[in-house]
């Protein structure tokens, strides 16, 4: 992503990787010390963890469709309501959720996500 990319274009490119499970392309626009929030779970710090911790779900899901409802942005602040949506083997899950990125010189620098763990883990299989 160019510097030059506003930080409404670097998070939707960030999010449009995910959506096609292009975990490696979307980790390159976070920055080396990116701070991931994910905030029921805790706190990642750094591109690579962020991989790595991310990696699983990417493996695991066969389909992810994060679909931003609304987003607003103002300077380096990026805020968005989305639907993320899993497809795991025994169907799909659906969280809503509530995204702050902040993104420096084309990175993202802090990605902050909040939504009801409950919601998330009622969906799985016991």
């Amino acid at each position: 992503m160019e510097v030059s990319a506003s930080p409404e274009q670097v998070v939707n490119e960030f999010l449009e990787h995910i959506n096609v499970m292009d975990l490696s392309s979307a980790i390159v626009l976070l920055s080396d010390n990116c701070e991931y929030d994910n905030v029921p779970m805790g706190k990642v710090f750094g591109r690579t963890q962020i991989y790595e911790y991310l990696l699983p779900v990417t493996e695991r899901c066969t389909e992810i469709d994060w679909i931003t409802i609304r987003q607003a942005a103002s300077g380096s602040l990026v805020m968005n309501e989305r639907l993320d949506r899993f497809l795991w083997p025994h169907g799909w899950v659906e969280v809503p959720v509530a995204g702050i990125f902040e993104v420096v010189a084309g990175h993202i620098t802090l990605w902050r996500d909040y939504f009801d763990l409950p919601t998330y883990t009622e969906q799985l299989p016991q």
